[in-house]
């Protein structure tokens, strides 16, 4: 059994789980409409910091259709990207620029991706490169439960492993939910309590990889040219002047 800096183990100890809602599906393009991040176990009461952003873009109407953020009531409410992605940022790092540790994401490579790339837009430092120990109960899940049928979504992965989810497309109620998935888990798979941070996050990276593979291996039955990025916890960045 591993033990955290508060001698608890891991799936005990103080967590931090960040979630966002954003304007579209590509990670590369998406702006955040609104983010939290949770702070949770370790005996400490949980605390919970939310963000409501005005993007600076239209919403489309498909993004407000699953978070119910309209253009309208970011432009009212949201405050200015650049005043609250430094505070993001620095509540997922921590104020010295250091990986608070873990972070709990569902589907990191897309959540870390969107942040990663709204940071370097607006020049703001976020160290995307030591992005470690994440937990990402999708890739976990998907690892030790293959062959499970059925969708793998946060809701679905909630009730499967009975977790309480107070509902789906909130930023808060998304990252409390994955928090409590990352409680879970290694109680459903007790080989995964005595795995140790850093090696578990090693082990996410190749299993995100190998799941990549096998979708991608998939999809190309109806598209040779089908691609799917294997990357995790966040795709690297490109250069600056291939950047949308």
């Amino acid at each position: 059994m591993t033990e955290t800096q508060y001698g608890l183990p891991w799936q005990d100890g103080r967590m931090l789980a960040l979630d966002v809602e954003t304007t579209g599906t590509d990670p590369e393009t998406a702006r955040i409409v609104a983010a939290a991040v949770v702070a949770v176990g370790g005996g400490a009461p949980a605390e919970t910091t939310t963000w409501l952003l005005d993007p600076g873009i239209e919403i489309p109407v498909e993004a407000t259709a699953v978070h119910h953020i309209t253009t309208e009531q970011a432009q009212a409410d949201g405050r200015p990207v650049v005043d609250a992605l430094p505070e993001i940022a620095a509540a997922v790092t921590g104020p010295r620029g250091q990986w608070r540790v873990p972070l709990v994401v569902f589907r990191a490579p897309y959540a870390l991706t969107v942040l990663a790339r709204e940071c370097a837009r607006h020049d703001i430092d976020f160290p995307a490169d030591q992005a470690a120990p994440v937990i990402d109960p999708y890739v976990i899940d998907k690892h030790l439960d293959r062959y499970r049928r059925g969708r793998r979504t946060l809701p679905e992965l909630c009730r499967h492993y009975q977790v309480r989810h107070d509902g789906p497309n909130d930023a808060a109620h998304d990252a409390m939910a994955a928090a409590r998935l990352a409680w879970r888990l290694p109680r459903a798979f007790p080989d995964l309590a005595a795995t140790a941070l850093p090696d578990l996050h090693q082990r996410q990276i190749a299993w995100a990889a190998e799941q990549a593979a096998g979708l991608q291996e998939h999809k190309r039955r109806t598209d040779p040219s089908a691609h799917v990025n294997g990357e995790w916890p966040m795709v690297p960045g490109r250069p600056a002047h291939e950047a949308p």
